[in-house]
């Protein structure tokens, strides 16, 4: 069975990389920016669509606000990125947005980001492979109708190929994103041509179709919080942005130049798409509304186009209005949309296991997420993120609407905090810096964050007004819950450093055990118990004796007949046990000697059965279990177990011994400690 799974192992995740080779896990630019930008270029298949759809609640009129809309996300957008390539270049390790905040907002400040990251990097698997199988069902009837089901085994997928690591992920993903980058751009280049060089006229499959406003006769106010809804909405084209800082490390030399490259290239790609799908959709005529309501609202020659309607993405009515629908290339750009948008989790795939191992390296998160993988991924981390992507996806039925309700709120959190740190982070450099060249630089950057700051401010009052009712509530509440647990954890590890830690100035007496008094557990005379009798005897305690509890009194008189006569050189006392116990009177003894010599160290020592097969473990040691989990809460009693391998356990022999995960991949420094601790 071991070698099985070994194989199935292999087959799935690949052969094991030695520490040596992380340096071969290191990207280039041209893979790193499918790696990492994935997120934020596939969002222009749901963000301008987004816009639309709330502007549709209102009714088709309201579209006219849509290109001021998408100006304003573009200048948001653009503003995060000249931002970002500051904090690449001032905190390169990969701490990203919560290095940036712990350092010059405190470790509180630090959590809230990390708790808003950990949540949006959750939601941006949810909501990509959610909207990726919004595309498929397009197509195929069956996607449609089982979304959930679907949502959850391309999540299955998508761990597996990121267990493999971050160089093997990287090279899967980047054929299929640069697809989508050149499909969509040709798209819109195809589309900016018909349209100003030829004169042609596009027309949208749903271009004659009407939409039932659902908010009519709007007051002032009430409109402009429907358009700052749609702004939130459209915001949505930002996240992933943050995901290049946080991978830093991952780059190859020199690490911050290749990543501000990298970010700059993705943000104009990015807006490029963007812009030109909300203009070619605007210039056809696209009909979007909320799906959830679509088949009442949107009307199809007067009538309600009923319970079977289902509503194109944005992205596939513009490749049929410029391409014809059944073209190769409407089927071709609504294959890449689709799988892109499924690659797209992989910008958290990359992110959440990152951030997880330095909260974790910062006792924020149990160590285990501090630990490589055998591909030296962060393999732990990748299999939460999925974890929790999967019940959010089963839980909100994988319908994208109800996810980006919660989505962007984490992002901007982490956005507005990060670009004050960044601003504090500048003026403290300013004060010690007099190269009058370098402090231009610093002006400079200063000013871009302090205006990335103010922007993705007013981005996040705007995305919680217009969205906490709509679900951000969540969030709101998941963000509190996520910065106390990791609180919590924080406490434990340092309280338990400060309860082991050692006072060099005097020694601890009570590590230094005046007498040890030894007991061997028995409960018959067989080879187990003179094992563990030998053993015993081999340490020279300062008393040894042999312990038995007298349930049954014949057996117990026949168990000190049987010991005498076979001469064994170590007394036996037998305890009482009028209610048929086992535990308590041994338990009870051990406490009597701990009283009358509080300076002494009790050794118990207890025979136990190495079996080969797991119903063996019910039929045997059940006693000794029980036993070892009550003498090990007594101070100043050790319990060694004495094994007794029976013959089922030969076929073990040659099988690796089982260790907690990364146990075997822990850094030096902290098994170095671990090892300090047990001494």
């Amino acid at each position: 069975m071991s070698k099985v799974t070994d194989l199935v192992k292999r087959l799935f995740i690949g052969r094991a990389l030695r520490s040596t080779q992380l340096h071969e896990q290191l990207l280039p630019k041209r893979i790193a920016l499918p790696v990492f930008a994935s997120d934020a270029l596939s969002s222009v298949a749901y963000a301008p669509q987004e816009i639309l759809v709330i502007l549709s609640l209102a009714g088709v009129s309201f579209y006219h606000f849509s290109p001021w809309v998408a100006v304003a996300v573009v200048v948001v957008m653009l503003t995060v990125v000249a931002s970002y390539r500051q904090n690449v270049h001032a905190y390169p390790s990969g701490g990203g947005d919560y290095e940036v905040t712990t350092v010059n907002l405190g470790p509180n400040a630090g959590l809230t980001v990390a708790s808003a990251l950990m949540v949006d990097y959750v939601l941006t698997v949810a909501v990509s492979v959610a909207n990726g199988v919004d595309y498929v069902g397009a197509t195929i009837p069956y996607v449609a109708q089982h979304k959930p089901l679907v949502a959850i085994l391309i999540v299955i997928v998508l761990t597996l190929v990121n267990l493999r690591g971050i160089r093997e992920s990287g090279a899967a993903f980047a054929i299929p994103t640069y697809a989508f980058m050149f499909a969509v751009l040709g798209l819109i280049m195809w589309g900016g041509f018909r349209v100003f060089v030829l004169g042609d006229e596009l027309r949208a499959p749903t271009a004659g179709y009407e939409i039932v406003a659902e908010q009519s006769d709007l007051t002032s106010f009430a409109a402009a919080f429907l358009i700052l809804r749609a702004f939130s909405s459209g915001c949505a084209a930002l996240t992933g942005v943050e995901a290049i800082s946080n991978g830093v490390p991952a780059f190859r030399k020199p690490k911050s130049k290749n990543a501000a490259n990298t970010l700059l290239m993705m943000g104009l790609v990015s807006v490029t798409m963007f812009v030109g799908i909300i203009s070619l959709g605007l210039a056809s005529g696209v009909k979007v509304a909320d799906p959830a309501v679509a088949f009442r609202d949107v009307l199809i020659d007067g009538r309600p186009a009923g319970p079977g309607y289902y509503q194109q993405p944005i992205i596939s009515q513009v490749a049929d209005a410029v391409f014809g629908n059944g073209s190769l290339p409407f089927f071709v750009i609504s294959a890449v949309t689709a799988l892109i948008l499924f690659l797209a989790a992989n910008t958290a795939f990359n992110g959440f296991p990152v951030l997880g191992s330095i909260l974790a390296q910062d006792r924020y998160l149990p160590r285990q997420l501090h630990t490589r993988g055998d591909r030296l991924a962060f393999s732990n981390g990748i299999v939460i993120l999925a974890a929790g992507a999967c019940l959010l996806l089963w839980g909100f039925e994988a319908d994208v609407s109800r996810l980006l309700n919660l989505y962007i709120l984490g992002v901007f959190v982490s956005f507005t905090l990060s670009q004050i740190g960044m601003v504090r982070h500048w003026s403290r450099r300013l004060r010690t810096e007099t190269d009058p060249k370098v402090r231009h630089q610093m002006y400079r950057s200063r000013t871009i964050n302090f205006f990335g700051g103010v922007m993705t401010g007013l981005v996040l009052l705007v995305v919680l007004f217009t969205k906490f009712t709509h679900g951000a509530w969540i969030v709101c509440v998941a963000m509190p819950v996520l910065f106390l647990m990791m609180k919590g954890i924080h406490r434990h590890y340092e309280n338990v450093s400060r309860e082991l830690a050692v006072d060099d100035s005097a020694v601890d007496e009570s590590i230094l055990p005046a007498r040890n008094h030894a007991i061997v557990l028995v409960s018959k005379i067989h080879k187990p118990t003179l094992r563990a009798l030998a053993y015993a005897r081999a340490t020279r305690p300062s008393k040894l004796e042999a312990i038995t509890v007298g349930v049954e009194g014949a057996e117990a008189r026949e168990l000190q007949e049987e010991w005498e006569r076979r001469g064994i050189p170590v007394p036996l006392k037998t305890l009482d046990s009028p209610y048929r116990e086992i535990t308590r009177p041994i338990l009870e003894y051990v406490k009597s000697l701990r009283r009358r010599s509080p300076r002494d160290v009790v050794s118990v020592y207890i025979p136990e059965y190495v079996v080969g097969h797991w119903w063996e473990h019910i039929l045997h040691n059940q006693s000794a279990l029980r036993l070892k989990t009550r003498l090990i809460f007594q101070p100043g009693v050790m319990v060694i177990s004495v094994p007794w391998q029976l013959h089922s356990s030969d076929r073990l022999k040659g099988r690796p011994e089982p260790l907690a995960p990364g146990a075997s991949r822990r850094p030096r420094q902290e098994a170095a400690r671990d090892e300090d601790v047990k001494a």
